[in-house]
């Protein structure tokens, strides 16, 4: 392997790429011999310094590439990072400097963050692959230095003192006389240092604490009383952190993150302007100005400030400060991201333990039980929608020292409005909202509850209640993501036992095959047809898969019919405990099986027929071995009608026994 040169200015580069914010790369051709503030994505996916996988297409080849032309080249790698490749001048060997690694556009890095956290990139520890995301907001950041690591690497000038290049414009804070430090180089430098200092603080906590952070920050520097934080929610701004007298207040902005206005504010770097309302014909005396924090042109969040006079320096250094914050709090907002998704993916997998082991006799409670657990409430009730009577039922409570009567005004207080309206109800203080009050013998704790519907291929089915959260705690907005995480599980459960509850109503109506014990074929088509209708309106991913045991009539030819029924309860319970609480397993006919996959992208499914096909494989099964092939179809705008679903999977099974069976085929590798 080569070496780097001995007279490489190193510190130069790593000056650079910290200024810059950019990466720093000298290669050798297939293997990287030195990396400043490297980015953790590249870090992550070539570990030992030698370009792998697709990496070895762009930077592995970059030495390749600047050699033919003879000078820079730009490219976007297989991960969406901007790069410019320099040829460098060295007398042991050719080399190249990769500067850059970095994301100029939004789109690039949310692939990217979701190839983390759901995609193939999933397999790598979250935290190390978040470690140091680079982001940067401007093509000229990545222009300016290219071109000052160009003059650094370009042979005679190896070893030019970096001090002598020039320095990026970085907001200098003062309370008094910020003007006083265009005259002073090395206290700008001193300021310039200090504000790093800062930003590079920003990345040691998560996003909410580095709001908090930033507000008293420009609070103490400028002077200024009263901040708030805003950040994006779909098409409106939600207070998130406020300073000084706005601290514990909200400010609701009629504005959108969209609006033109603030979009040329962006665009001009300058803050937009708005005025409190007159009253009584009085003029406002107070301005609220709003700073734009963005990452390309996407608007993520704002700082608003309202004070009675601000100057226009002030305003110039806010506006360098958001662009400057943008990448940094990409990264936090994506570290806290994958944080949130983790947290609630174990918690997922701990509920569908859990639901495993539920007593089918009191379903209803157990159900409530388990919930009320998760979420830390001390009370909770489920309400089932009975369509005869069209009303709400109450099936279960916990934590109630009263039995409240089940008649036509179950849930009119707030489960009848949650459950015809279809949207959960996060209350943090019941007092304010205008619902008439509880009856004093409910004996509730505390003022703040969640209430959300129960729905199941877009039929609401019931509503669960939670109210007196453990130390006196509220519901939030994290909550209710946990509660609609599991959500999907409770309906699957609810569902199936409202089916059975059907089941004696009608003459051979069985929810399930009562030799394996799950779903029959009647209600795998019903669902089938449900899910697409919810897949196609919603856009949602969804896979089906057909499964035949393989060599089944040998098995009962030489064992007896028994013994081949014994050994499809087993398939069908390996087939159970392998999939997760959302999914839904039947018994097609015969030793055929189908297997709905909800929200499951043809990746997943693939991977999940994978582990059903392994587990059988590994089984214990009395007399030998028993394996089974699988056929996998994916719903997509050409495939999406159950019978095309069905046919499709039945082609791709039907394909993997004749290539020699124990195997798993999808569909589309069919088509190609």
């Amino acid at each position: 392997m080569s070496k780097v040169p001995d007279n490489l200015d190193t510190a130069g580069l790593l000056s650079i790429a910290e200024e810059t914010g950019v990466a720093i790369a000298v290669c050798d051709g297939p293997h990287e011999l030195y990396a400043a503030n490297n980015n953790s994505i590249c870090r992550t996916l070539n570990p030992d310094g030698e370009f792998i996988g697709p990496c070895k297409a762009f930077c592995g080849t970059a030495l390749e590439e600047v050699l033919e032309v003879g000078s820079r080249v730009s490219y976007t790698c297989h991960a969406g990072l901007e790069c410019r490749a320099l040829p460098m001048k060295s007398e042991d060997q050719p080399l190249v400097a990769i500067v850059g690694r970095t994301f100029l556009k939004a789109e690039n890095y949310r692939r990217a963050s979701e190839r983390a956290l759901s995609g193939d990139w999933k397999v790598h520890p979250p935290t190390r692959f978040f470690e140091n995301v680079l982001i940067t907001g401007a093509e000229e950041t990545l222009d300016n230095a290219t071109g000052r690591v160009e003059n650094v690497v370009g042979g005679a000038a190896l070893q030019k003192p970096i001090q002598e290049q020039e320095q990026p414009e970085i907001p200098v804070p003062s309370k008094q006389k910020i003007t006083a430090q265009k005259n002073a180089p090395s206290g700008r430098a001193v300021e310039a240092r200090a504000w790093r200092s800062f930003f590079g603080s920003l990345l040691k906590t998560d996003y909410g604490k580095a709001a908090d952070s930033i507000l008293e920050f420009i609070a103490q520097q400028y002077g200024l009383s009263a901040l708030i934080w805003l950040d994006r929610r779909g098409t409106a701004f939600e207070t998130t952190a406020s300073y000084g007298e706005l601290k514990g207040r909200g400010v609701r902005l009629r504005i959108s993150p969209e609006d033109p206005r603030l979009l040329d504010a962006l665009q001009n770097d300058n803050p937009l302007r708005l005025g409190e309302k007159s009253r009584e014909g009085v003029a406002p005396n107070r301005t609220l100005s709003l700073f734009p924090i963005a990452v390309s042109a996407d608007i993520t969040a704002a700082i608003a400030v309202l004070d009675q006079s601000q100057s226009d320096e002030v305003d110039q250094h806010l506006v360098r400060l958001c662009h400057s914050l943008a990448p940094q709090l990409e990264i936090l907002r994506l570290r806290s991201e994958v944080a949130r998704r983790e947290s609630l993916a174990a918690a997922v997998r701990g509920f569908s333990r859990s639901m495993r082991k539920i007593d089918a006799d009191d379903l209803w409670l157990n159900l409530t039980q388990h919930a009320a657990q998760m979420l830390d409430a001390e009370r909770a009730s489920l309400l089932v929608y009975d369509e005869r009577e069209d009303r709400l039922e109450i099936k279960a409570m916990i934590g109630s020292r009263h039995k409240v009567p089940d008649d036509a005004d179950t849930g009119r207080r707030v489960s009848q409005v949650v459950f015809y309206k279809g949207e959960p109800a996060v209350i943090t203080d019941v007092t304010r909202t205008g619902l008439p009050p509880a009856a004093e013998d409910r004996g509730y704790k505390t003022v703040s509850f969640l209430s959300s519907p129960i729905s199941i291929a877009g039929r609401t089915i019931g509503v669960m209640n939670f109210t007196d959260r453990a130390g006196g705690r509220i519901f939030d907005k994290a909550t209710l993501d946990l509660f609609l995480a599991i959500a999907p599980q409770l309906a699957v459960a609810i569902d199936r036992a409202l089916l059975k509850e059907k089941a004696g109503e009608f003459e051979q109506l069985s929810v399930t095959d009562s030799l394996t014990g799950l779903l029959n074929r009647r209600y795998i088509e019903a669902r089938l047809t449900e899910e697409i209708k919810r897949s196609t309106r919603h856009g949602f991913p969804m896979g089906f898969m057909m499964l035949d045991v393989d060599q089944f009539k040998s098995y009962n030819d030489s064992f007896g019919h028994p013994a081949g029924d014994e050994a499809l309860k087993l398939v069908g319970h390996v087939i159970r405990e392998t999939l997760r609480g959302a999914d839904v397993a039947a018994r097609f006919g015969g030793e055929e099986f189908a297997i709905l996959l909800p929200q499951t992208t043809g990746e997943e499914a693939v991977a999940i027929a994978e582990r059903i096909r392994h587990n059988i494989e590994t089984a214990d099964f009395a007399h030998r071995q028993v394996t089974a092939s699988i056929g996998v179809a994916s719903c997509s705008a050409d495939l999406c009608v159950s019978a095309d679903l069905v046919a499709a999977a039945d082609r791709a099974l039907y394909e993997a026994k004749r290539r020699g069976r124990n195997r798993v085929l999808e569909f589309e590798d069919l088509t190609h």
